[in-house]
């Protein structure tokens, strides 16, 4: 069945992490809650958050600032390589970091991440049936932000390499009938203060 509604898919990276990765630091739970707060106001349907804790936390603690949206898991929502290229489809100049990066994960990751993907691209994108716009928010991990904004844009399979996204940053896609997806914001932080804003990524790049 072709969507006849607009969907708007809100999609946000987890707040900071332990080290162990085991559960939100302070600062995590603090970037959570603020997204949730960024997010009063919207008529969210439903919070789908991935399988591992940090997602779910920050899932529930988003959840905590808005009006009875359900919170439902989803493996698709989840952190896994969504795509393995060949080193012929890389840029000649990353692809001896990008293969190095990929070569880090096991062989079951390379073999359960493109079917998540697809599951994915089926579950979290597109237009919608009925007459109502829908707006849903995935919380999710940094490959598969960078997975949905390349489908968006149509760039190659491997293109979801080099787009990394902040912590509680909000990116929000719409996907209206006979049109192509439009990205309406990327990695948008300005729902957290300075020091909230950038954890994981080099000094030089905070901003």
């Amino acid at each position: 069945m072709t969507g006849t509604a607009a969907r708007y898919l809100y999609l946000a990276r987890h707040g900071e992490a332990s080290p162990d990765e085991s559960e939100l630091t302070d600062t995590g739970r603090r970037q959570a809650a603020l997204l949730g707060q960024r997010l009063r106001g919207i008529p969210l349907t439903a919070i789908h958050h991935g399988p591992l804790v940090r997602a779910e936390q920050t899932a529930r603690l988003a959840g905590e600032q808005l009006d009875g949206v359900p919170c439902r898991r989803s493996e698709a929502a989840g952190d896994y390589v969504p795509y393995l290229p060949t080193r012929a489809e890389l840029p000649p100049e990353a692809a001896d970091d990008w293969g190095e990066f990929l070569d880090r994960f096991t062989a079951e990751e390379r073999q359960q991440g493109p079917g998540l993907a697809a599951k994915a691209l089926a579950e979290f994108t597109g237009p919608v049936g009925g007459d109502e716009p829908r707006h849903e928010l995935v919380v999710t991990h940094n490959f598969l932000v960078g997975w949905l904004v390349r489908a968006a844009f149509e760039a190659p399979k491997w293109r979801w390499l080099g787009i990394n996204h902040a912590h509680a940053a909000l990116t929000v896609i719409r996907y209206t009938p006979e049109r192509p997806p439009a990205v309406l914001l990327f990695n948008d932080t300005g729902h957290l203060p300075a020091g909230l804003r950038w954890t994981g990524f080099p000094p030089e790049l905070h901003v």
